[in-house]
């Protein structure tokens, strides 16, 4: 597969637009089930308070202005209207909020009508404080439009979820000290190709880029070996760069990332506008030992990875390890 082809998969045909704020086609939103809400404040102002800590050195705690100390009452008022409906944990943002809401039991109303109530309970604080002069801001409303929603249908996503709302304070602050680590580039021309990348660009710059391609076909053993091999290369400075597709790559770059050691990763899907790296991805990412690259836009689909995809990724693998050789 030559480099024209692989420009052409970046416009891979019928992907829909990204949305945050879709919902899942065919399900209840009446029906009795757990869901993570997230709204944002129009053109992301602070206005709900600010973190105070670095996240690392200090503790980051979120200290809630007097608009961030109305919404949390509004969401907390929220089960008083509906009793069927608990917000099990909740996390006021600077710029956004998250929240769990369990549904006990079948609702009178969609949800989104719930959520609604609750936003509309907001902007009436906001324009009162707006109209004292408490607040600066050219909108009529808090809240941009919609909502995201995760259903939570499968075993362990409530935890995770928890995790995730409690450590947002950290994240933040995280991102806060380390800009440039966090933000999406996009049009990054590697090796006569382009991606989207987002992580520590300066990893394209190491003294040795090592690509892990593994067969499918490996035993056991085989992947074993290799693992040490690859490990005892990062130990002496070399990056490693792959889509940890196959087994053994996956083994072969969790071993050498857990290990401290800094990646490269190739993903088949793009980056929202938005985004930032999940789990142990985001630390690694404040960190300086993350970069990852998307050569293909954003899709909504969870969709199976095509065999093409695959070679193509792994052949972007092999010209960016190669590309850093010849500029040696």
């Amino acid at each position: 597969m030559n480099w024209e082809e692989f420009q052409q998969k970046k416009r891979w045909a019928g992907e829909a637009k990204p949305s945050m704020k879709r919902r899942r086609i065919g399900h209840d939103y009446k029906s009795r089930c757990i869901y993570m809400i997230t709204l944002v404040v129009k053109d992301r102002q602070p206005l709900l308070g600010h973190i105070a800590g670095d996240g690392q050195s200090q503790p980051a705690t979120m200290q809630l202005s007097a608009l961030g100390v109305a919404v949390q009452q509004a969401l907390l008022n929220v089960s008083k209207f509906y009793n069927q409906v608990k917000i099990l944990t909740h996390k006021v943002m600077p710029d956004h909020l998250h929240f769990v809401i369990f549904v006990t039991e079948s609702l009178p109303v969609h949800l989104g009508v719930i959520i609604n109530a609750f936003r509309v309970a907001c902007n009436r604080e906001f324009r009162a404080m707006k109209q004292r002069g408490d607040i600066n801001s050219k909108h009529n409303a808090l809240w941009e439009e919609g909502y995201n929603d995760h259903i939570l249908d499968r075993k362990g996503q409530l935890a995770n979820f928890k995790n995730y709302i409690h450590d947002n304070p950290r994240r933040f602050a995280l991102k806060r000290s380390n800009p440039d680590l966090f933000r999406v580039r996009r049009n990054v021309e590697i090796a006569g190709l382009t991606f989207a990348a987002q992580g520590n660009i300066f990893l394209l710059d190491a003294p040795e880029l090592l690509q892990v391609q593994c067969s499918r076909k490996m035993s056991e053993e085989e992947i074993k070996k290799a693992c040490h091999g690859f490990l005892s290369r990062a130990r002496d400075g070399a990056v490693l760069v792959s889509p940890s597709i196959s087994k053994g790559e996956k083994v072969i770059m969790r071993t050498v990332f857990e290990n401290g050691f800094p990646v490269i990763v190739l993903r088949e899907n793009g980056f929202v506008a938005l985004a930032k790296p999940e789990g142990r991805f985001f630390d690694a990412c404040a960190k300086g030992r993350l970069l990852l690259l998307a050569p293909w836009e954003h899709h909504n689909e969870r969709l199976t990875i095509t065999r093409v995809k695959c070679h193509a990724l792994n052949d972007m693998a092999r010209a960016i390890c190669e590309r850093n050789l010849n500029e040696t």
